[in-house]
């Protein structure tokens, strides 16, 4: 089997442009919108965040670590319109579709698209892949299941139409009876593993187009030891669960979690088969808290910021399952580097 006859022309040129020059993905997100905008919020005591200090942090983020990123998330309100003059062409672009605002139902959570936003006006604008956060309970109602997964469905067929990748992230969630009640973008510690299971298997399915998953730990990060320490076996027979799952390349999202905990999931998530991250406040949310003393915040960036990038680049580098050499191209896919010929011919290309 080779890769061009699982994927076209267009998503594997995406997914290459994503990863590094070796196919592992390492991958920076600066389209948090609530995470950002609360804490800002906040501190400026104001109704709403100013859009310059939301856009002004996130293009220090795009200045002081796409170095250190194969590619970078960024959302159309603050990140892409204040900071792509100063993104690098040669890193990878995706782009975020889903809106910050969800609808909440007795039934479970309902997401929406950001208005007059669109998966051909982010292949417009020159983005190598298109990123959905889906809010998915397996134990919602059903109904409100169903609109999810025509939510899914419709965005992976337009990713398809568009020839672009699927960048997938799936995020467990409190329902109206959980004890743990939180509207925020971030992990529930009380989660249970098995729902995290079911919702990637449900999203697995061909018909929704998934090319690149962005999961979360199936427990709670605070709660995974790191393999090689007491009780790691178990916690990896979750992992392998997960990679198994999710049958294609997949990358794992950090949801808030804190440096240590999430270069712990990191080392299951790469025994089980990951290949990379894809993750902000793990990175940047030290640097963060200095806000609004910008000089303290870019100074924080490059050392310590910078510093565990590259802590987990370097773990990534030995550790990570390259995407291209994932079981679901066979295994055997000889992609070459960035900077080689690429020496696939395409139907329809001539060669």
């Amino acid at each position: 089997m080779t890769l061009s006859e699982t994927l076209p022309a267009g998503k594997v040129w995406g997914m290459r442009r994503l990863a590094d020059r070796h196919g592992r993905f390492k991958m920076t997100a600066v389209d948090q919108r609530p995470p950002i905008k609360n804490p800002i919020r906040e501190k400026r005591g104001t109704e709403e965040a100013p859009w310059e200090d939301v856009a002004g942090f996130k293009r220090l983020l795009i200045e002081e670590l796409q170095g250190e990123s194969s590619a970078m998330l960024l959302d159309p309100h603050g990140a892409y319109p204040r900071g792509i003059s100063a993104y690098s062409p040669a890193k990878g672009l995706i782009l975020t579709l889903e809106d910050s605002l969800f609808q909440e139902t007795p039934g479970g959570r309902l997401s929406a698209t950001i208005d007059d936003w669109s998966v051909e006006k982010i292949k417009r604008v020159g983005a190598d892949a298109v990123k959905v956060l889906t809010w998915y309970r397996p134990d919602a109602d059903p109904a409100v299941c169903r609109a999810q997964q025509d939510f899914t469905e419709k965005i992976g067929a337009a990713c398809a139409r568009y020839d672009i990748p699927f960048v997938f992230e799936l995020l467990v969630y409190p329902l109206a009876g959980d004890s743990e009640q939180t509207g925020d973008y971030k992990e529930m510690r009380t989660k249970k593993p098995e729902l995290v299971l079911e919702s990637v298997a449900t999203f697995a399915d061909p018909r929704f187009g998934v090319d690149l998953f962005k999961l979360e730990s199936p427990l709670a990060a605070g709660d995974v030891p790191g393999v090689g320490n007491d009780g790691w076996e178990d916690a990896q027979a979750w992992f392998d669960k997960l990679g198994a799952t999710a049958g294609r390349p997949w990358v794992m999202l950090s949801a808030g979690a804190g440096m240590e905990a999430f270069e712990k999931v990191l080392t299951h998530a790469y025994a089980a088969g990951a290949s990379g991250y894809l993750a902000g406040r793990a990175i940047w949310l030290e640097a963060f808290r200095h806000f609004p003393d910008w000089d303290a915040i870019r100074n924080a960036l490059r050392d310590d910021a910078v510093d565990y990038m590259r802590d987990i680049n370097r773990l990534t580098d030995t550790e990570a399952l390259p995407w291209h050499r994932h079981s679901c191209y066979g295994g055997t896919v000889d992609v070459a580097p960035a900077d080689q010929t690429f020496r696939h011919h395409y139907s329809g290309f001539g060669g």
